[in-house]
């Protein structure tokens, strides 16, 4: 029974690891609830305060992940409509099979959002497009980082605990 639930636990890392660089998926608090199935495991006692802290942490870097790059934004000068470029165009990067579209795409949709939907003209289009793809950049680094410091968290647990977990093998 334990080995279901490091193997759920385990897709849910991987999923947050991945969310962390989507959009659409909220990655850390689902690397935080990898976390949660794990002391669930029926051999694990739950510890409450391991849990309490990277919840708040999941919770911390969740708000972030809203506020930063809304401030990359505003502060090289931009609007919510490059902010919203960013993130469609980081959707239409990942969609399309572009070299580097991940990176590409971010940026071409703030500059995009600015020129036509902001009407932002000409340098400072591109300025508020490059504050954008920052944030952007920013916050999704801080993701990756925090979902993959929970990853570690999760296997240095499983290894603690290899002799309580009721593994097959």
């Amino acid at each position: 029974m334990d080995l279901l639930f490091v193997f759920i636990g385990l897709l849910l890392m991987l999923i947050g690891i991945a969310g962390s660089i989507l959009p659409i998926v909220p990655g850390t608090p689902i690397s935080w609830l990898g976390l949660i199935v794990l002391f669930l495991a029926p051999s694990l006692t739950f510890d409450w305060v391991f849990i309490s802290i990277t919840g708040a942490v999941a919770i911390i870097i969740y708000v972030l992940d809203y506020i930063i790059p809304a401030i990359g934004t505003k502060k090289f000068g931009g609007s919510s409509a490059g902010a919203w470029g960013t993130t469609i165009g980081l959707i239409v990067g990942i969609l399309a099979p572009i070299p580097f579209g991940i990176l590409i795409g971010p940026f071409l949709g703030a500059l995009v959002g600015e020129l036509v939907f902001n009407e932002t003209k000409g340098p400072k289009a591109f300025t508020a497009a490059v504050g954008s793809f920052f944030g952007f950049l920013a916050s999704t680094f801080m993701k990756f980082f925090a979902t993959c410091i929970f990853l570690g968290m999760f296997l240095y647990q499983v290894y603690l605990h290899w002799d309580q977990l009721d593994f097959p093998f």
